[in-house]
């Protein structure tokens, strides 16, 4: 490497005793956060950090990026977490090492733009409970977005990088919206408002290296603070872009340990610090111990989750990412959706209509929220647009996106998608152009009240604030009002290996479906007796036929629930007489089979149109409704879709309640 000084190595130099350069390169590990939610859709806990956090603290990194973004909303929804409480026990063991979030500027941790109130709230207790980095961005790159929450970053004495979401409308660089003056603009706008750092952050991994090199060069020049390069592997270019963004001076890069790396995540560590070894940017890092946490990473951590990696590709690398630029957390939720409603095979018609959208609604940079806004719309034209009509059911968040809430799009929204998605707008048909959150109303005290009795403290209801209907289900989780189900419980790695073993006899054919055999039906001989095999015991059905008993059926009996409390002895009875002979031993009856909800015999029904979460019903049975009412809504994807009245009448039934999860064509409600 011509740019960097070299000096002979030796065998020490893999190991601690190898000092870091003088002008160093900084490196920001994403393991925790943006690797985990990257690879297995965030479903990474707590507990699986724990093991190499440690030995983490150790390595030299400038921070490690371990909570905000998607981890709040994953935690309490799906494994049952305290998504607060992540911050506080990480921050045990990371000692030396800053702990950063990612923070999505007025959206918080969610999916829109929250109120003032509650956006100071969050922080401020963000801040308390030992975040020291808010890496902050906002979706659009509007940075009145942040007018509220920086400050607040600024009195709790924390470091506000600011970051500017990389995108195209070009191949590469270029063109009249995304540019080098676009970047230097909104680099200088970042530095006028106090930023630590700035971080160029690539969702899917466009940069090209030879971009990345021009656009850090230039930043280099317009801006004092120190730089951060965040990009993605999805596409292949990110250790190349890597490499010549270091070559032009930038000063920090995010990687992940090599387990969490690649496809979707980012680019290794590993290979990066032998890379700069006895360079002028060495790291310094110790490659044997980063080789250890990998180890264990890899062994003892990574096939819990094996199960929710999609191997369904030989290739890890996505070439497509070049055309529809949607990150990778946001290809999975699309895999995962179509695969629901049994249309995967329309993806590639999908992946061709998202440019489309985004091309409508202005432009926007391909992150959380935009693309899950970009893309559940684009998910909707596919299955529900015909060659007549365009954008038939438009999600809530396209219409808020249309009126400004989210704030001001590179490029104006077509306006013919604009009419369609403001038709009825209940806010009205005119978009604003205020700062967003300045017609939000205080949120924080109503909150309160609505979780009283149930919420704790102020942390429990910034929870429910953020989460209505998920929050508050998971607080009843919290404090046991209900029993969490199964499905958000931690597997082991027993359960995980035996997963794996069962899939790959599956794949290997050893495992066929048994040929079914006609069960005569039972008669009026048979009698069912409990057989008893040390602890277990089982139910044995036998019915003599023409001679002696034969079996007719065994099925295990689960074991009854041990006693809360030793029960004392019984006082000694007097001598009773012999009893009769028992009777015969019951067959315990079959549970009744279980139906899916369905509609009256009489009515019109409003079924999912694919599959979801309810997340309130704005009518109830014996209102009277419009066609084209809202009657329920109906989150996928992490968007709410409004789905209308097909009839005029009355509300006869509803089948579910506000918290449920629903598959495609369940009746939600009954018309007549």
């Amino acid at each position: 490497m011509s740019e960097h000084n070299q000096v002979k190595m030796t065998d020490m130099d893999y190991g601690e005793d190898r000092p870091m350069a003088k002008n160093s390169l900084k490196i920001m590990d994403l393991t925790f956060r943006d690797g985990q939610q990257s690879l297995f859709a965030t479903r990474g806990r707590t507990e699986d950090m724990i093991p190499v956090a440690e030995m983490m603290d150790e390595i030299g990194f400038w921070a490690v990026e371990a909570w905000g973004g998607a981890t709040f909303d994953a935690m309490h929804r799906y494994l049952n977490e305290n998504p607060w409480e992540r911050i506080r026990t990480l921050k045990r063991y990371f000692k030396k090492t800053p702990v950063a979030m990612l923070l999505r500027g007025q959206n918080l941790v969610g999916y829109r733009n929250y109120a003032d109130d509650l956006a100071r709230a969050f922080v401020d207790r963000a801040a308390a409970n030992g975040i020291d980095i808010f890496r902050t961005f906002d979706a659009l790159n509007d940075y009145r977005n942040f007018e509220v929450v920086v400050p607040v970053i600024k009195e709790c004495g924390k470091h506000f990088q600011g970051c500017i979401c990389y995108s195209l409308t070009e191949p590469r660089m270029g063109g009249d919206v995304y540019n080098i003056d676009y970047y230097v603009k909104k680099a200088r706008e970042l530095q006028n408002m106090g930023a630590d750092s700035i971080c160029l952050k690539d969702m899917a991994g466009l940069i090209a290296p030879y971009d990345g090199y021009a656009v850090i060069k230039a930043l280099k020049k317009a801006v004092s603070v120190p730089l951060v390069l965040h990009s993605h592997a999805t596409s292949g270019m990110a250790p190349m872009s890597h490499l010549k963004a270091i070559e032009a001076g930038v000063d920090i890069v995010g990687t992940c340990m090599s387990p969490y790396a690649c496809r979707n995540s980012h680019p290794a560590i590993e290979p990066l610090v032998v890379t700069f070894l006895g360079t002028n940017r060495d790291t310094g890092f110790d490659i044997k111990q980063l080789a250890k946490i990998s180890r264990i990473l890899e062994k003892e951590i990574l096939p819990k989750y094996k199960h929710l990696l999609d191997d369904s590709k030989v290739s890890i690398i996505d070439i497509n990412v070049l055309l529809h630029q949607t990150p990778g957390g946001m290809l999975s939720n699309l895999v995962n959706q179509l695969k629901e409603i049994g249309a995967l095979e329309k993806l590639e018609e999908v992946y061709e209509e998202l440019p489309r959208v985004r091309k409508d609604l202005g432009q926007v940079p391909m992150v959380t929220p935009t693309s899950q806004i970009v893309g559940t719309q684009a998910v909707n034209n596919v299955l529900f647009d015909d060659e007549n009509k365009r954008y038939k059911m438009i999600t809530d968040q396209v219409k808020d996106l249309c009126y400004g809430l989210y704030g001001k799009t590179p490029m104006p929204v077509d306006p013919e998608v604009r009419r369609k998605a403001l038709k009825g707008y209940p806010r009205g048909e005119v978009p604003i152009t205020c700062r967003p959150a300045e017609i939000l109303e205080p949120e924080l005290e109503n909150a309160r009240d609505d979780v009283k009795g149930l919420a704790v403290d102020i942390e429990d209801e910034i929870l429910y604030a953020l989460y209505p209907v998920t929050g508050k289900r998971f607080l009843k989780w919290k404090y046991g009002k209900e029993e969490p189900p199964d499905r958000v419980k931690p597997i082991t790695m027993e359960k995980a290996r035996a997963m794996e073993e069962l899939i790959a006899k599956v794949k290997a054919g050893e495992i066929v479906e048994k040929a079914k055999k006609e069960v005569p039906e039972k008669g009026d001989n048979l009698r069912t007796f409990n057989v008893f095999v040390d602890e277990e015991y089982f139910e044995v059905g036998v019915e003599e036929i023409g001679g002696g008993p034969v079996v007719s059926y065994v099925r295990q009996v689960p074991e009854p629930a041990p006693p809360l409390a030793p029960v004392p002895p019984a006082p000694p009875k007097a001598a009773e007489p012999a009893a009769p002979p028992p009777p015969e031993v019951q067959k315990v009856p079959a549970p009744e089979p279980v139906t899916e909800p369905s509609g009256e015999t009489e009515g019109t029904p409003v079924a999912a149109p694919m599959p979801g979460m309810i997340v309130s019903y704005e009518k109830q049975v014996g209102d009277t409704v419009n066609k084209g009412d809202c009657v329920v809504v109906l989150e996928a994807m992490k968007m709410e879709n409004a789905l209308p009245a097909p009839v005029s009448g009355t509300i006869r039934k509803i089948n579910f309640n506000s918290g449920d999860s629903v598959a495609k064509n369940d009746v939600l409600c009954v018309i007549g």
